[in-house]
C-alpha cells in the first residue's frame, strides 16, 4: 500500500514514433476519394438527375419486390448460394470476363449464352436475394474489381445491388461502398483515353455513393 501510495494517478508512456514505424507490418489506408482530372467531372445538374432516377428505381424495386420474387426463374438460371464467391463471379460476370477472354467465337454470336457473358440482374434474380447476399455478392464483385478492369457487366450488377441495399446501411455495407467509390475513383483518374461511357459509368457510381447513401462524408464528390 505504501509503494502504490507513492504511484503518480497518471503515467504516461514516452514512445518515439520512429521505432514503430520500423517495426509496422500493416498499412491502413484511410484516403478518400480522388478528385476527377479536369474534364472528367460531371454537373451538378446531371448527378442530381442521377440521384432522383435511382431513388426512383429504388422505390419501385420495393414496391414490386414480392410480384418478381414470386415470378419463375428460366430453367438455365442457377443461383449460387451466398458463399459461394467464385460463382457469384462467374454468375455475373459470366465466364469470358471471368476467365479474361476478350474474344468471342462465330458460335458465340449466334445467340445469348448466359453462362459465358452472364447473367443481367434481372428483377426475378434480385428480388430473391436478402440483404446478406447482396452485401455479400456486392463484396465479391468489389474485391473482383479490385484487380480487375471495370466492365459493363459489372457495372449493371453494382448499380443493381446498391438499389437493393436498405437502408440505414449496415456498418459492413457503408464500409464497402465507400471503398467501391475510392476504387471508381482511382480507375477514372487513369483512364487516359477518356472513354466517355466508361468514365459516365464509374461518375455514376460515385456520385450515388456520395450523394445517396453518405451525404456527409463525401458530399463533395466526385468533383
Amino acid at each position: 500500500r505504501i509503494e502504490a501510495a507513492r504511484c503518480p494517478d497518471v503515467v504516461v508512456a514516452q514512445i518515439d514514433p520512429k521505432k514503430l514505424r520500423k517495426k509496422q507490418t500493416v498499412n491502413i489506408s484511410i484516403s478518400r476519394c480522388q478528385p476527377a482530372p479536369e474534364g472528367y467531372s460531371p454537373t451538378l445538374k446531371w448527378q442530381q438527375q442521377q440521384v432522383a432516377n435511382f431513388s426512383a428505381v429504388r422505390q419501385s424495386l420495393n414496391k414490386h419486390r414480392n410480384h418478381w420474387r414470386s415470378q419463375h426463374l428460366d430453367s438455365n438460371v442457377t443461383m449460387p448460394k451466398s458463399e459461394d464467391e467464385e460463382g457469384w463471379k462467374k454468375f455475373c460476370l459470366g465466364e469470358r470476363v471471368y476467365s479474361e477472354i476478350d474474344a468471342l467465337s462465330d458460335n458465340e454470336n449466334l445467340g445469348i449464352d448466359y453462362i459465358k457473358v452472364g447473367f443481367p440482374p434481372l428483377l426475378s434474380i434480385v428480388s430473391r436475394m436478402n440483404q446478406a447476399t447482396v452485401t455479400s455478392v456486392l463484396e465479391y464483385l468489389i474485391s473482383w474489381f479490385g484487380e480487375k478492369r471495370f466492365t459493363p457487366e459489372l457495372g449493371r450488377w453494382l448499380y443493381a445491388l446498391l438499389a437493393c441495399l436498405e437502408k440505414p446501411l449496415l456498418p459492413e455495407a457503408h464500409s464497402l461502398i465507400r471503398q467501391l467509390a475510392r476504387r471508381c475513383s482511382e480507375v477514372r483518374v487513369l483512364e487516359e483515353n477518356k472513354n466517355e461511357e466508361q468514365i459516365s459509368a464509374l461518375n455514376l457510381i460515385i456520385c450515388l455513393v456520395s450523394r445517396y447513401f453518405d451525404q456527409r462524408d463525401l458530399a463533395d464528390e466526385p468533383s
